[in-house]
């Protein structure tokens, strides 16, 4: 059974955090997720939490400044201390505001061997942090058309991160639009991943649009990704081509198996 999660740093955007998810509810999403929540105080996100019924599964590290060309911080092994300090942030936010995961970003980097390892030495920090909240940590592939230079790029990578840590927190976020970028292959590639993976994100390719449009079949692949055995959400993380609302008709199309 296939379940719907808003992303709500893409949709209801005009909207406080605790208005976007009430228009979420409104909306017919069972779930939803944000990027970064930090200045609306955790105690209004669960209040409409709790009001709505809905929950709120993840949100990101604060990926430094963007207006600089950051794009998180994990992977930059001159940024440590700040990297450390903003995952402790998230993690003690989540816990504030009861979401089930935390999306640490790597950054981009010139993918050398210290990269490497300040990201995985964080990655451990992290998950010592979440195991004690019973937060899940999550890791992005990012396609790097988009995101130049972005540490993580690959499920490969992904995949060898997580083996090396052996840290059971720790899942791969898997947003179909990155990958059918990177390296396509998306259906025998979330059957090799599927135990690995914590969350998985659709929008349509390559304009991130409504899922409903461009090259991926969603309507199979979703079921595809239901006959896998799939009990997760899949979170819609596109750009709406009008307004949020207007859009939401792809939320009966892909359903309609």
């Amino acid at each position: 059974m296939i379940k719907f999660s808003a992303n709500l740093g893409f949709l209801f955007t005009e909207l406080d955090l605790p208005d976007a998810i009430r228009a979420a509810k409104a909306a017919g999403f069972e779930a939803v997720e944000c990027h970064f929540p930090y200045d609306t105080p955790p105690e209004q996100m669960r209040a409409a939490l709790s009001e709505t019924g809905l929950q709120m599964l993840g949100l990101n590290t604060w990926p430094g400044d963007r207006a600089a060309g950051d794009f998180g911080l994990a992977a930059r092994p001159d940024r440590m201390s700040e990297a450390r300090k903003e995952i402790t942030r998230a993690v003690d936010y989540a816990a504030a505001a009861g979401i089930k995961a935390v999306h640490v970003m790597a950054g981009r980097t010139d993918d050398d061997e210290a990269a490497e390892d300040c990201f995985r030495s964080n990655l451990d920090h992290a998950c010592d942090l979440a195991a004690e909240q019973g937060i899940n940590v999550l890791i992005e592939p990012i396609n790097t058309r988009d995101v130049s230079g972005y540490h993580l790029s690959t499920t490969d990578h992904a995949e060898q991160i997580i083996d090396a840590l052996e840290r059971p927190e720790l899942k791969i976020m898997f947003d179909c639009y990155h990958m059918q970028i990177m390296q396509g292959d998306l259906a025998k590639t979330l059957e090799r991943l599927m135990p690995k993976i914590g969350h998985i994100q659709i929008a349509s390719v390559p304009d991130r649009a409504e899922p409903d449009r461009g090259e991926v079949d969603y309507r199979w692949l979703l079921q595809h990704i239901d006959d896998l055995g799939y009990n997760g959400f899949i979170g819609a993380e596109y750009h709406p081509q009008t307004t949020t609302k207007a859009g939401l008709g792809w939320m009966k199309t892909l359903c309609n198996h």
